[in-house]
């Protein structure tokens, strides 16, 4: 945009209005192409859909295989839903073992099968559970020969089902005996509809859980799966809205990696006392030692104490018009250097000083999502005052990169934290000094009263810094990235 000054002549502020949706167009097409590029590495599926997917994967099977549906999917769940592995399996190797190893009793068996010695169905019978006595034909059993009446059956089945939340695992009652029970039986012997629908859930489920390529969405509440073509660490987005990253299902956490991601969580989780303390939500001002509540999430602090009026950095306590915004871990002893003993992860002092910022950008964050609902409002107020709804869409976008940017931050320290110290990593703590500063003086802006009067000069003003933080924050994870392919970066084991 050349211009965004506002005018109340019709002509001028037409000529605002196009630029204004031939800028917002831009910007819409570009984040609607990297939105399609990722939907087509991935696609969203109902239960409905994994259900089918599943079974068209053992009807597949099933072509080369020519074994019942119930033992086709106990082989393919022992060899975690992987289809030409079994496949390679089945015709290369040993039938017996692979049978034998999915507890499973071979079809084609010559030998014969187990046959208890209550099994002649000429004349009563004998629960081997309840010891019961009945009627010929009236137990049920498995190829491993152990037979049961049907009420112990259902006990058995709706206890492993309900209680220890076993589908696809559920062996034989007898005792020693680990040959499994198949989907039919199972459906077949229970009668309650409710422990038949559970059934069915852990069998999606355990469909789910152990193949490669699927994973539910972590998002509470949401039943979709993700799948992908390939196993890999890469950012998916459900149709619930939710973004996560596909390899450890965590919020998308770029640019650091997934095993160094869940190291942090480890140590976090791990230090509470620490937690509890760098949680505090107030801080003293460093002038006066009043006590300020952070509300926002902005850095920029102001005292309130009409006698002090202190000017401050909520992250460092500087002067904010002074202050050079340290973001990577130094000492009181030499604030241009880090030797090895600083590097050390033992050190309180380093793993405080990463977590603050981690943790004080995710509060900010969490508090800047705020800013949606403050700009519905101002943007209800302004149509009022006849300004256009492409004409304010400036504050949802600023809001949107604003929140990327935060979210990036917080997981460059963690990056960080295992980082140890060469050039590279020296390039890597400018473009993020760069763009944490960018990010405050974009979140500074938009908590500014913003009127009908002002509103041409704040708009400018958080077009071209959102514009800035957005391209801060390309270099920065472009730089990673490439790091990652050259084999720049070294770690603090």
């Amino acid at each position: 945009m050349d211009s965004d000054k506002e005018c109340d002549s019709g002509s001028e502020s037409s000529a605002d209005n196009d630029n204004d949706v031939f800028d917002f167009n831009i910007m819409l097409n570009a984040a609607n192409s990297t939105e399609r590029r990722l939907n087509a590495e991935f696609e969203v599926l109902t239960t409905d859909e994994v259900v089918e997917l599943q079974r068209e994967i053992i009807d597949k099977v099933n072509v080369l295989l020519k074994l019942p549906t119930s033992i086709t999917r106990i082989l393919l769940n022992h060899f975690k839903w992987d289809k030409e592995r079994l496949t390679e399996k089945y015709f290369d190797g040993s039938q017996e073992e692979i049978f034998k190893g999915a507890h499973l009793i071979n079809p084609f068996s010559k030998e014969p099968k187990v046959v208890r010695q209550n099994t002649s169905h000429d004349g009563p019978e004998e629960c081997e559970i309840c010891f019961l006595s009945l009627p010929p034909n009236s137990l049920t059993g498995l190829e491993c020969g152990h037979r049961f009446c049907l009420s112990c059956w259902q006990a058995y089945l709706t206890s492993k089902i309900i209680t220890e939340g076993l589908a696809q695992t559920i062996s034989c009652a007898a005792l020693g005996c680990d040959i499994l029970v198949n989907d039919v039986i199972v459906t077949k012997l229970l009668s309650e509809e409710s422990v038949k629908v559970k059934y069915q859930r852990l069998l999606t489920n355990s469909f789910v859980e152990c193949n490669q390529v699927l994973r539910w969405c972590p998002a509470i509440g949401c039943t979709n799966v993700i799948k992908v073509n390939y196993f890999d660490s890469r950012q998916v987005k459900c149709k619930c809205g939710h973004v996560f990253c596909f390899g450890c299902g965590e919020n998308w956490h770029d640019p650091v990696e997934c095993r160094w991601l869940k190291k942090w969580i480890l140590t976090v989780v791990s230090d509470s006392e620490t937690l509890n303390y760098i949680a505090a939500n107030t801080k003293q001002c460093p002038q006066c030692n009043v006590t300020i509540d952070k509300d926002g999430g902005c850095n920029y602090m102001l005292c309130r104490n009409q006698n002090c009026n202190y000017h401050f950095c909520w992250l460092c306590l500087d002067s904010w018009r002074q202050h050079d915004h340290f973001n990577c871990f130094k000492d009181n002893e030499s604030r241009n250097a880090c030797n090895a003993l600083e590097m050390r992860r033992s050190s309180p002092n380093r793993y405080m000083h990463y977590y603050k910022r981690y943790a004080n950008h995710l509060e900010s964050m969490r508090l800047e999502n705020k800013l949606y609902d403050t700009f519905n409002q101002k943007i209800d107020e302004m149509k009022q005052h006849y300004r256009t709804w492409i004409e304010l869409q400036f504050l949802k976008t600023a809001v949107d990169v604003l929140c990327q940017c935060r979210q990036t931050l917080m997981y460059t320290y963690v990056f960080a934290y295992y980082l140890k110290r060469n050039n590279h990593s020296m390039l890597f703590e400018l473009n993020q000094m760069d763009l944490e500063s960018a990010t405050e003086m974009l979140s500074e802006y938009l908590e500014c009263d913003i009127t009908s009067e002002n509103l041409a000069d704040i708009k400018q003003k958080v077009q071209d810094k959102y514009k800035y933080c957005e391209q801060r924050r390309t270099v920065l994870l472009d730089h990673v990235h490439e790091g990652y392919e050259k084999d720049w970066w070294d770690y603090i084991k």
